[in-house]
């Protein structure tokens, strides 16, 4: 039949019957006028039995099919003939042949050219999917910010009517629950359906992890199908398709070419409006606070953010002496000294105080924070006058309160014990300048008639308590000759003999009126610092060294989730992953009398989940010893700036993947064309027959070994692909390499560059993200590879290799396109700093590894050397405790 049939093709006359009869598809003998003599061939089996006793050919077809044979049947010869045949189970056999004479009657062969139409069709349909995708993302991407609205509505009726649904609604995720876009203004016609609505509250209130038995979810509303497509990226679903009303649901294909084309974009951009509107926050809460932020290259001016500048009346680009002018004339020398000790990688905290604009004004107190990031100081200054003037005025009620102490007129008594009872024995000289009352009279030998009638409880409890206790400490009030009242503090302890029974009780008294009312004015006070702690945006705690929570603010406590009341009962420890409950108590053990401060960014895992990066500041509080008794803290939530910066570093990987994407296809078209090969010679083996179950088996282990190769390297993209773990993990620095080389080498070698990896004798571990480091690398060979076909070198090549020294381990990538210009080697790690041509690079993948070495503990050099550059990753080696 296969050789039949490709002569009919080809266009050559088919073999006469007589030579050759085809075995496969489909014969019928008829006669002069078309009736059907005879059936033949597989096929007869699908055709129905004709109700006819002498049944035409006709009767056997579709009646659009009748056209094609007019008349009889040696009109028909000479001609393909396409002819749609009735089977028994209702849809059309279509088929293509021809008509050959024979002997006295005709022989109509056709062939089932099914597969073929439906090939046709699909292709087609995948075109038209493809061009709809493209214009889909084109819109989504080229709208401006004012017609994002009207231009998804457009899109997302452009899609309802390729899939001929009703009505179309995409659901996204917000920070209060799901927000919707719809494909018309129409009203949705389910809104009212409770069985719907009951459905949508089982979604996710956030893009959280689908669960993997969670199915293309259907339901049934108004007597209409509503279909649910997830958009998901990796585990998490980004967003939900309702597709209501369509005859049939959309296909596995339509959704992964169709769905992110629409969704992918307006999730870009609603991703951008959302760090605009965060940035917006962050500036309007740090000019709240009166903090902004701040760098010195360590020469050269000081780089102010210019809100803050403009706070301290400096130019955005201050220098040093500029910068020191405006400091109290006690404080620049601290200041210096600090910026000199920078150079030294010690970490700079320091309260200063800037000269005010108004002789009559207090000076600004400012938290001045720097830390050494490489080659250059990063840090913060923030303005706690506020902070400053509590601190004072607390002091100074302190101070009051212990003056008025010394300066108060203490009575000495004795009273003695008989028969069950107190009896005044003795009173010092004081008693009667304190109270007016002579040492013999009757208030002095009765004290208790003195005493104010609202506390005589206390006098009767104070008495019970000595005699039971032996001691006791209370205060109440006394009657003076003029009648007037003063408080007084009673301490007293009893006396008693050998036999232990009571003798005589020695006390002091001691006038506390003025204390007792300075204590109430700092109670008041200490209410209303307690107001202005509690409404500062600033989360502000105490702690003990076991992270045990004694006092927090209510921010803090609604950042937690709970009443403030309850904070008492908390651990700070809780919220942190045991790295960073580890690293965070070693920070405290580094506290001392003489370094009371510290500060430090902290990683907490939130209610719900969240992930939220604090910046930390922190003063120890000792006692006598130099034992750390408790910590005050002020903390910062740094989250938008984190998320920032991881997605920064996520968009670089994405870009260093879509410039592989070339070498990737390439690699994953090696395996499937194996396989097809495989495929068809299995195939062509089982049609003549002559297959044997030993070929078969090798040609499907062949297939079998092609599917891990393409399934190991998609695995390894979407390891690449996916976010980075918050926690730090301990690998080898060496399976990086190999990471970087099966997603690089092919796109090497297809462009004439050899990748040399030598392979080391140990492979220590480090501790980082695997694939921040393998990042690195790809980024740093990227660089090779485009230096080197730049300049158009005769032999290209790139050396990756390993050396250890003095507990480092060192990555080193060189090659021989000629070295860098000396001059720039001090800037190439600078963001946004490029050597390539305009519109190629970003400038921010050497300042992108380079902050990646840098949080691993390690640095990122680069030299000249022999033939070309050399760039050098130096890691810690981890060791376990």
């Amino acid at each position: 039949m296969n050789g039949l049939f490709e002569r009919w093709l080809g266009g050559q006359a088919p073999l006469p019957v007589e030579q050759h009869t085809p075995a496969t598809g489909l014969q019928l003998w008829l006669d002069d006028q078309g009736h059907v003599l005879r059936l033949a061939g597989p096929l007869r089996t699908l055709l129905p039995a004709s109700p006819h006793h002498a049944a035409r050919v006709h009767d056997y077809l579709q009646r659009h099919s009748w056209l094609v044979l007019e008349g009889a049947p040696a009109d028909w010869q000479g001609q393909p003939l396409d002819l749609d045949f009735v089977t028994v189970h209702g849809t059309a056999l279509h088929t293509r042949g021809w008509l050959l004479r024979q002997a006295d009657g005709w022989l109509l062969q056709v062939f089932d050219i099914g597969d073929l139409l439906g090939e046709r069709e699909n292709h087609a349909h995948d075109l038209a999917q493809h061009h709809l995708a493209l214009a889909l993302g084109r819109a989504m991407r080229d709208c401006d910010e004012q017609h994002l609205l009207p231009t998804t509505t457009a899109q997302l009726q452009h899609l309802a009517e390729h899939w001929q649904a009703g009505a179309l609604r995409l659901l996204l995720p917000g920070d209060s629950g799901w927000y919707s876009y719809a494909s018309s203004d129409a009203v949705w016609p389910w809104a009212d359906d409770e069985r719907l609505r009951a459905w949508l509250h089982t979604l996710p209130a956030a893009a959280r992890q689908l669960a993997a038995e969670h199915p293309l979810l259907q339901s049934s509303a108004a007597g209409l199908p509503l279909v649910a497509l997830p958009y998901q990226h990796g585990h998490c679903v980004q967003a939900w398709l309702l597709c209501a009303g369509a005859p049939r649901p959309p296909t596995p294909q339509a959704q992964a070419t169709l769905l992110p084309a629409l969704v992918e974009p307006l999730l870009s951009r609603l991703r951008q409006q959302q760090l605009q509107q965060r940035a917006c926050h962050l500036d309007e809460l740090q000019q709240q606070l009166g903090a902004g932020w701040w760098s010195w290259p360590l020469q050269g001016p000081l780089a102010f953010d210019p809100a803050l500048a403009s706070r301290l009346g400096l130019p955005r680009d201050a220098t040093c002496e500029q910068w020191f002018g405006r400091l109290h004339p006690a404080d620049r020398e601290a200041a210096r000294m600090a910026l000199a000790q920078l150079r030294d990688g010690i970490a700079l905290n320091l309260n200063l105080r800037l000269l005010p604009a108004d002789d009559l004004a207090g000076p600004r107190w400012l938290q001045w924070v720097g830390q050494l990031r490489g080659r250059q100081v990063q840090g913060f200054v923030l303005d706690i006058s506020a902070l400053k003037a509590q601190e004072l005025q607390a002091g100074a009620a302190r101070a009051r309160l212990e003056n008025l102490i010394a300066s108060s007129p203490a009575v000495i008594y004795i009273q003695r014990y008989a028969d069950g009872a107190l009896h005044s024995d003795f009173f010092s000289a004081s008693l009667t300048p304190l109270l007016g009352w002579p040492k013999d009279g009757e208030l002095a030998q009765q004290p208790g008639q003195a005493v104010h009638p609202d506390d005589r409880t206390l006098w009767l409890e104070r008495t019970r308590t000595l005699l039971r206790d032996g001691q006791v400490r209370s205060r109440y009030r006394l009657r003076d000759e003029r009648g007037g009242y003063h408080w007084i503090l009673d301490e007293a302890r009893l006396l008693r003999d050998d036999l232990g029974q009571p003798v005589e009780v020695v006390g002091l008294w001691l006038d506390v009126s003025e204390a007792t009312e300075a204590a109430e004015r700092v109670r008041q006070s200490e209410e209303r610092y307690r107001a202005l702690v509690e409404d500062s945006p600033a989360l502000i705690c105490r702690y003990t060294p076991a992270l045990q929570l004694l006092f927090g603010n209510r921010p803090l406590a609604e950042l937690l989730e709970c009443p403030p009341q309850q904070l008492g009962a908390m651990n700070l420890g809780q919220w942190m992953s045991d790295s960073q409950r580890t690293a965070f108590v070693q920070r405290l053990a580094t506290l001392s009398p003489q370094q009371p401060l510290s500060s430090a960014e902290v990683c907490l895992q939130l209610p719900g989940r969240r992930n939220a990066w604090w910046v930390w500041a922190e003063r120890g509080l000792f006692d006598e010893h130099g034992q750390l008794v408790e910590i005050q803290a002020v903390a910062r939530d740094n989250t938008a700036v984190r998320h920032s910066q991881q997605q920064l570093l996520q968009a670089a990987k994405m870009a260093t993947l879509g410039e592989l994407a070339t070498g990737l296809v390439h690699e994953l078209n090696q395996p499937l064309t194996t396989m097809r090969l495989a495929v068809v010679n299995g195939l062509k083996r089982l049609e003549s027959g002559a297959a044997d179950v030993p070929y078969l088996t090798g040609k499907l282990q062949r297939i079998d070994n092609q599917l891990e190769r393409a399934i190991r390297l998609v695995e390894h993209l979407r390891t690449h692909g996916r976010r980075s773990e918050v926690e730090q993990q301990v690998f080898a620095a060496w399976v990086a390499v190999l990471g970087a080389q099966g997603l690089l080498a092919e796109g090497l070698c297809g462009k004439g560059v050899t990748l040399a990896i030598e392979a080391p004798e140990r492979c220590p571990h480090v501790l980082g993200h695997q694939d921040q480091l393998e990042q690195v690398l790809i980024n740093l060979v990227v660089n090779a590879r485009d230096a080197l076909l730049e300049r158009r070198v005769a032999h290209p090549h790139i050396r990756v290799g390993q050396r250890i020294e003095h507990g480092q381990l060192c990555l080193l990538v060189e090659d021989n396109a000629g070295g860098i210009d000396p001059r720039l080697l001090e800037r190439i790690f600078e963001p946004f700093f490029t050597t390539k041509p305009a519109g190629v690079g970003t400038g921010l993948g050497l300042s992108v590894s380079h902050g990646i070495v840098d949080a691993m503990g390690g640095r990122l050099a680069v030299h000249n050397r022999n033939e070309g550059a050399c760039f050098e990753v130096w890691l810690p080696i981890y060791k376990a405790n």
